[in-house]
């Protein structure tokens, strides 16, 4: 299904055609039909034989009911322009085509009507002076139809047209995020709460539960009718009336949203904005306005860097006085507060999303593109699936499926703590710059073992927390390489000056007579001190974190030391199943000083596993625990 909307000046016969057309009457308050004015918003159903059908949205044409004609009107894919041919265009004829530009019309019919009450010259003349008005309009170039409701003239040309208009139209994004603005809300004996509007976008079935907002409150749909007729499911441009059990008729108003969890009610959005040239002189840097966004007018303030001083596009930002809920690429019109002088329209800016009125049959290459462009709008922070889909404009489980393939296919990458994704090309820009840091820190200073998050966070000036979220995955993928708290690019090997290497060979030249005896560490720390060679502090950090010194309690150990003392601890242990600190003590030819602290260190590595005042290997510990 979609949306035929009318428009037009005040007694063109809008409603008269409409009935016409579907033989129901749009105007459904009594005092419309005492005045024979339409004073808000109707609906009629119009059905073909092969299954094409639209809902109808009939708008008032008075000025003073502007704002009734706005909250019908965002949802029109199709216009009917009824102009009576005996009058020609008029006030509201211009007016309601201005706002129409910025919603999501599509396609326009013109309608003359009365087309009885003229003869062939007078309805050349009428349509000569509409066809020059719409210069420059949505309708510039639109097909015209002289019709009369009384006599039935042009009615069958004009149904024609209607099915080959609304046969061509796309479909309203189906794996969009379901999005209902309300327009009616009525209690009905022994269902309780209906409200009616059209659902933009996505789809909604019997069951669902969504959000009515801004007041973020869960409702589920009981059922669902679509002009009586009840349904199953419904897809986006389909007139809807919802039951909602739970809901009282009080808690609820035209405005209100029906939608789904990826959207957040929020009171500040950056806009894409074309002010009418009326606009002009009267827009601010800071303009109050009536904003009117799906079916919903509010309060706001429209803000520029400079004043608008061209009928072009620019960017800006709309501050509500009240929360909304408003999809990507939304459309949305303001009015001067006083006198309510319509200034512009345009759309709530998004990353690239295609609007409603781009998407074709290319619909899943455009998912596709959105996703991405939501990505590289989320940074280095990434995104989630919910977030990207509000950004996006998609349904959190298409998100989902969408992030999955640009994964597979190299464009994004997942990261973890917290979970997200990141657009690929960001994150390698990243990890570029990052090697780059890298090298240049490994050639001026070769004996590191590598570079700190800290210190890379700084030169590339980044949260430290981020740069490693993000260098995380690249770790994981070999691209760089992590030890002991220190990146460093894969090749990397860290290498000691030749006056640092001859520091510690002659502090752990050691005694043959005593092979396991260490070197004190503050006995170390000092000597580098006096020492005064070039990164010898640095150069012993890499090698204890490489493991070439070892640290036990207070002392340091060549690596070799340790490798020869576990080697006989292990063998007394399997041939004597445990060994007291005593023994230990001797099997090493070493003093108590020296002998607990190692003891320790050998639990803490995992080897040993203390129980009372003996060791055993841990491995045969765990074997006995695991049979009992």
């Amino acid at each position: 299904m979609h949306i035929l909307g009318t428009a037009g000046h005040v007694d063109h016969g809008k409603s008269a055609l409409v009935r016409a057309l579907t033989g129901t009457d749009p105007d459904r308050w009594i005092e419309e039909r005492l005045r024979g004015m339409t004073l808000d918003l109707g609906f009629a159903h119009l059905r073909y034989p092969d299954g094409v059908e639209a809902g109808i949205i009939d708008v008032p044409g008075h000025e003073r009911f502007l704002h009734n004609m706005l909250a019908g009107a965002a949802g029109m894919e199709l216009l009917l322009l009824v102009v009576a041919a005996n009058e020609g265009p008029k006030t509201q004829t211009r007016e309601h085509l201005a706002i129409l530009q910025y919603l999501n019309v599509r396609k326009t019919l013109v309608v003359l009507s009365k087309s009885d009450a003229v003869d062939a010259e007078e309805l050349a003349f009428s349509q000569e002076l509409t066809r020059e008005a719409l210069i420059g309009t949505v309708a510039e170039g639109a097909s015209f139809f002289p019709v009369s409701s009384v006599t039935g003239a042009g009615l069958d040309a004009l149904r024609a047209a209607i099915h080959d208009a609304l046969a061509a139209l796309p479909r309203r994004a189906p794996e969009a995020p379901p999005y209902l603005p309300i327009d009616r809300v009525f209690a009905l004996p022994g269902h309780g709460t209906i409200v009616t509007g059209t659902l933009m976008q996505g789809r909604i079935a019997v069951g669902d539960v969504l959000k009515l907002a801004p007041a973020g409150r869960d409702v589920r749909l009981r059922s669902l009718q679509v002009f009586g007729e009840k349904r199953e499911r419904v897809e986006g441009g389909s007139r809807v009336a919802a039951n909602l059990p739970g809901v009282d008729v009080a808690e609820i108003a035209r405005g209100v949203v029906l939608s789904s969890s990826e959207f957040s009610a929020l009171t500040d959005f950056d806009v894409r904005f074309r002010p009418l040239p009326v606009a002009l002189g009267i827009l601010k840097r800071r303009t109050p306005v009536r904003a009117y966004i799906g079916s919903a007018e509010i309060l706001g303030t429209l803000i520029f860097e400079s004043v608008p001083d061209s009928i072009g596009e620019r960017c800006g930002r709309l501050s509500l006085r009240a929360p909304a809920v408003v999809f990507p690429g939304a459309p949305y019109v303001v009015r001067r507060l006083s006198p309510k002088t319509v200034l512009g329209g345009g759309t709530i800016a998004t990353s690239g999303t295609a609007s409603l009125d781009e998407r074709d049959e290319r619909e899943e290459d455009r998912e596709l593109a959105a996703a991405l462009a939501a990505l590289a709008l989320a940074g280095l922070p990434g995104a989630t699936a919910a977030s990207l889909g509000a950004v996006a404009n998609l349904r959190e489980d298409r998100s989902a499926a969408l992030l999955s393939a640009l994964v597979s296919d190299g464009r994004a990458l997942q990261v973890a703590k917290p979970p997200g994704f990141i657009d690929a090309a960001l994150a390698r820009d990243v990890l570029a710059r990052a090697s780059e840091s890298m090298r240049k820190r490994q050639d001026e200073m070769p004996w590191l073992l590598g570079v700190t998050s800290i210190t890379l966070a700084r030169a590339l000036g980044m949260a430290e927390a981020l740069l490693v979220r993000v260098l995380a995955t690249f770790v994981e993928e070999g691209a760089l390489a992590y030890r002991a708290g220190y990146y460093a690019t894969p090749d990397f090997v860290p290498e000691l000056s030749a006056a640092q290497r001859a520091f510690f060979d002659a502090a752990f030249g050691g005694d043959a007579r005593a092979p396991f005896v260490p070197v004190p560490f503050a006995e170390l720390s000092a000597s580098i001190k006096v020492a005064k060679i070039v990164g010898l502090r640095e150069a012993l950090d890499t090698l204890l974190a490489s493991g070439v010194l070892v640290k036990a309690g207070d002392d340091v150990y060549r690596a070799e030391q340790i490798a020869a003392i576990r080697s006989q601890l292990e063998a007394a242990l399997r041939r004597d199943g445990q060994i007291t600190m005593a023994a230990f003590r001797d099997l090493v030819q070493t003093s108590r000083k020296y002998a607990v602290p190692l003891l320790e260190f050998f639990d803490a590595s995992g080897v040993t596993l203390r129980s009372g005042d003996v060791r055993v290997l841990r491995q045969n510990a765990l074997r006995e625990r695991a049979q009992t």
